[in-house]
């Protein structure tokens, strides 16, 4: 007589415990990230303390939207494609981020940014910039 291995026991247990938590961690961040990003757009910040890359990513909010104070342009970055280790807070982003078209007027890397929220897909005429706070041209 043979027994049963422990994979046979407990294996479908410890599978779906393991594809329940993941779930919760999703929704933990998710949650997280939407809180940040009504904090952003209520208050205009603080930017402190915000989510992770790896908890936006997670969430599914692949790009960060970003506002040029110069030029007053919004544009959006890949969350995926930044060299920063996943555990980087993503306010901390703000200060690398630059203007392309006002650095190429000033001659100089041009640094006058400020972050708006985090987005699930890039800014289109379907999915306009995001609005600060009603009454906001």
């Amino acid at each position: 007589m043979g027994t049963k291995s422990r994979e046979t026991i407990y294996g479908s247990s410890v599978r779906a415990a393991a594809e329940r938590a993941k779930e919760a961690r999703r929704e933990a961040d998710r949650v997280a990230v939407e809180a940040w990003n009504k904090r952003m757009l209520g208050f205009q910040g603080p930017a402190q303390p915000s989510p992770t890359l790896g908890d936006a990513l997670n969430a599914g909010y692949r790009y960060l939207e970003v506002r040029c104070l110069g030029c007053d342009t919004h544009q959006t970055v890949a969350l995926d494609i930044v060299r920063r280790p996943k555990a980087t807070p993503v306010h901390e982003l703000e200060r690398y981020m630059r203007c392309k078209d006002c650095s190429e007027v000033q001659r100089y890397p041009f640094k006058r940014s400020h972050l708006v929220a985090l987005r699930v897909g890039k800014i289109t005429a379907s999915d306009p910039p995001s609005t600060w706070w009603p009454g906001e041209r």
